[in-house]
């Protein structure tokens, strides 16, 4: 690989992950100057905020005439989200989630990636698409500040332990969080180019195409915000803010960004059958393999963690067999199908069962919010 490429790769990212913590900070605290809750701050404004270089990168490469990379980047980064980021977070320490919004976020999450598959059906993500996308964020967003108000306390003090604090110690410096914000941007917007720009180059050099592309490279580069952050929040046993930020991110990872990119996009952006056929649908399980973890008693133990973790992996080496036509694809099909595929829906089923039994009334125990 030529070192410039590399080196435009490297930079690229690097400013993407410093200028989202660099937007993240100034963004949070000029809304907790505005009076914003610090809970509602980190469903929103954070969530958001770290996926700030998805949008970024997608819109860069949409105008650009890069779509399949746009689209790659979205669905590669909500696969990561789930299976890497909440993964690595439950084997760190189990997570035990009590923040009742879950039970409205995973619906939707699920509902947006089922959007997105219809939308995609006709092989494009037209403009009308992209405003319908759009105007579903900016419902979603209206709507999660309005639940947060409904929080419980503990969840709340939660939040404000995270960014209240934090917060107040700067809050006279407000001119310093306009500066702050505005590198961010900046530094955002130069890193998507270069990020966008050696990613071409590395497809081009090894022979990938740009969607597989941006399914791998550039949708880790871009989720580094949301492993930061969620992987802190798991050490510092902030278990909401962990996962509260994976599926705030990846619900406005569809609606908003793919619908800017859509919109920005000069023929709208392209769904490739192998899209619709494998990576979307793969997308969709994988939000649906959080219901029953989430919903069945609000715990992803440290074993499921660790499934979700081997789950990616397979997932990984699928994708570098097939980017390259590899002998062993069907083999590696036949074991999919025959040894993850049964291994998940187990999975699922023990949830299932645990749940069943945690509610029975032999134990005395209801739907309560763990």
């Amino acid at each position: 690989m030529p070192i410039t490429q590399l080196g435009l790769l490297v930079l690229g990212l690097g400013l993407l992950f410093s200028g989202a913590e660099l937007l993240v900070r100034g963004a949070s605290r000029l809304a907790a100057l505005a009076g914003i809750s610090p809970l509602v701050i980190g469903l929103t404004v954070v969530a958001y905020g770290t996926s700030s270089p998805e949008m970024a990168v997608s819109v860069e490469s949409s105008f650009a005439g890069q779509a399949a990379i746009a689209l790659g980047n979205v669905v590669g980064s909500n696969i990561f989200n789930v299976l890497f980021i909440l993964g690595i977070c439950a084997v760190i320490l189990p997570l035990h989630v009590a923040q009742q919004l879950i039970w409205l976020d995973v619906p939707l999450m699920i509902g947006a990636s089922l959007v997105l598959l219809l939308m995609g059906l006709d092989g494009n993500l037209s403009r009308f698409d992209g405003v319908l996308l759009l105007s579903g964020a900016g419902l979603y967003t209206a709507f999660t500040i309005r639940e947060g108000r409904k929080e419980s306390a503990e969840v709340r003090q939660e939040y404000a332990g995270e960014y209240g604090d934090r917060i107040k110690h700067h809050a006279q410096l407000w001119p310093m969080q306009l500066i702050y914000i505005a590198l961010g941007l900046g530094m955002l917007i130069f890193g998507a180019r270069w990020l966008v720009d050696g990613a071409v180059a590395i497809a081009k050099l090894f022979g990938i195409s740009d969607f597989v592309v941006g399914l791998t490279i550039v949708a880790a580069g871009t989720s580094l915000p949301e492993v930061a952050t969620s992987v802190v929040a798991s050490f510092r046993g902030e278990r909401d803010i962990a996962v509260g930020n994976v599926v705030g991110s990846n619900i406005f990872n569809i609606l908003a960004v793919l619908g800017l990119s859509s919109i920005v996009a000069p023929n709208g952006m392209a769904v490739s059958p192998a899209a619709l056929a494998f990576d979307i649908p793969v997308m969709i399980v994988v939000a649906l393999a959080c219901a029953p973890i989430f919903f069945t008693g609000h715990l992803i133990a440290r074993w499921e963690g660790a499934l979700f973790l081997l789950c990616y992996c397979v997932y990984m080496a699928y994708l570098a067999l097939y980017s390259k036509a590899h002998d062993s694809l069907p083999l590696f099909n036949a074991v999919m199908l025959e040894f993850a595929l049964p291994l998940t829906l187990l999975t699922l089923v023990i949830a299932y069962r645990r749940y069943v039994v945690r509610v029975s009334p032999a134990s005395g125990k209801g739907r309560g919010v763990g």
